[in-house]
This record gives structure tokens, sequence and C-alpha cells, in this order.
């Protein structure tokens, strides 16, 4: 099977969205699942010194036991990775899909993630991780760096699975927006769903001629496709667009290394990650 789906599985709440969103798209696009779980070395690390104030044969003691400690937390955390990649892939053949692989790395996450990407075609992750505070809108601690870093389409989950039937395509007309739409337009994934091609900003002759052009590209394919231009603020507009869809998934260019510094998203990217209720499709 030459079409994978790499799909990112930690213990959290967004685990069972990602699995539920990959079987999802594996049926649609005929694709194999390879499912990863990193175990992050540096968390939850103690970094402080038990022992320093400790006389010579109790701190030595202590240092045993510390040790010791160590390894059984090490071993626990395999067997935690061993037992969510078991769940995922239940999830995943449960829907009828095919798990390709099942991985348990340890290292910094991202680097890790972007090491293993090589073959996938599209990367799925949740919004954020095991220790996330969902009383907040913080975002998961590594997705905005991992976004960056891919060279892949990243599919970030919603926090539930909803079945989708409308693409909403936030179009500027820049590159990565049209790398969008010809991604659409290729991939089976979209085959069959409206397409709502949606440029903010204000209605003129260019953004007029841009949509058309999308427009055809996405038609051509066979695509149902309706264009609109609104004019306000990026994220609301996209934001109240997805509260009216239903269920939908968000489909838009991310941002450029030249404009942003590192670890910073383009702010619209950023907002509608943050904010958006929908499953997100980003691509550089």
């Amino acid at each position: 099977m030459t079409n994978i789906l790499l799909a990112l599985v930690d213990g959290s709440t967004y685990s069972k969205s990602v699995c539920d969103h990959a079987a999802w798209a594996a049926g649609r696009m005929q694709a194999g699942v390879d499912l990863l779980h990193v175990l992050d070395r540096n968390a939850g690390a103690d970094k402080s010194d038990l022992s320093g104030s400790i006389a010579l044969g109790a701190r030595t003691a202590l240092l045993e036991e510390l040790s010791s400690l160590d390894e059984q937390r090490a071993k626990l955390l395999q067997q935690k990775g061993r037992a969510i990649l078991d769940d995922a892939r239940a999830i995943i053949e449960k829907a009828g899909q095919k798990v390709v692989g099942a991985h348990l790395r340890q290292g910094e996450i991202v680097e890790t993630v972007i090491e293993q990407e090589g073959p996938a075609s599209m990367i799925m992750i949740g919004k954020r991780g095991e220790e996330a505070d969902f009383a907040s809108l913080r975002l998961g601690a590594h997705l905005e760096r991992f976004i960056r870093s891919s060279h892949k389409p990243v599919f970030v989950a919603s926090r539930a699975f909803k079945p989708i039937n409308t693409v909403i395509v936030a179009f500027d007309g820049g590159a990565s927006s049209q790398r969008v739409v010809d991604h659409i337009a290729r991939n089976p994934l979209f085959a069959g769903l409206k397409i709502d091609l949606v440029t903010v900003g204000q209605k003129n002759r260019d953004t007029e001629k841009a949509q058309e052009d999308a427009k055809a590209i996405l038609t051509g394919a066979g695509l149902e496709t309706e264009t609109t231009i609104i004019a306000g603020q990026p994220d609301e507009v996209l934001g109240k667009r997805v509260e009216d869809c239903g269920s939908c998934l968000v489909a838009m260019g991310a941002y450029g290394h030249s404009r942003i510094r590192a670890f910073v998203l383009g702010s619209t990217t950023s907002e509608m990650l943050r904010s958006c209720k929908a499953p997100v499709l980003l691509m550089r």
C-alpha cells in the first residue's frame, strides 16, 4: 500500500478523534494508517537534585532508589505507549481500515515526527495533547512548531469526529491557498464533498477572477463548488461559516517562513486552530 496516513496518538482526549478521522480519511483515500506514539524524553522530567544536602551514606542509598524509580517510570511509560497504540489500532480496524504500522519512539516529539513522516501523504494530529488545559484556548505545546516544520499536509483533528460533508476552503489567492485548491482537486479524500470557497476581503475584479479560476479547477475535477467573498476579520468570518455549516472540514494555507518569526503562526491560522470547532487541514 503506497498511500499512507501518519496518525499521532498520545492518550489525550483528542487521540480517539485522530483515529476516527484517520479511519474516515483512509476509507476515502484507500490508504493505510501508520500509528506513532512518541515518548518525549523531556516530559515530566524532574531537574532538581533531591540528594544534594544529604549525608554521603544516605545520599548513595537515595541515588540508588531514585535510579530504580526512574527505571520503573520508563517501563511504565513504555507499557502505556504500547497500550495507546493497541487502542488506536483497535479503533481503526473496527472501522474496517488497515493499520500498516504502530511505532513507539522516544525523543523530542517534533523532530521524531518529522523523521517518521517521509512515506506519509498526510499527517493527522490532535489540536491539544495529553497535558492540555481545556479551560483555555492554548494550543498543544508542540502543535504550532510541528505544523511549521512538516513538509506534508497536516490534518488537525477537532475534539470529536463528525461525518464531513462540506469543505470550507479559506482562499486568499496566494500561493499556499492555490496549492490547497490543487490538492483538493487531485485527492480522492474530497470526492463527493461540497466545496465552499470563501475569500475574506473586499469584492473586486482581482478577487473575483482568482475565485473564478479556483472554481474552474475544482469543478473540472467534478466537485460541486460555491464561491463567496465576505468582508471582515478572517478568523471571525470563517468561524461563523463553520458554525453555520455544522459538519465540515476547513482547508487553508498556513504561513510563509519569510514573514513570520520561528514558532509563531500567521494570525488567521493561529486563531482558527485555537477557536475552530471543526477539523482543519493545513498546507504550506
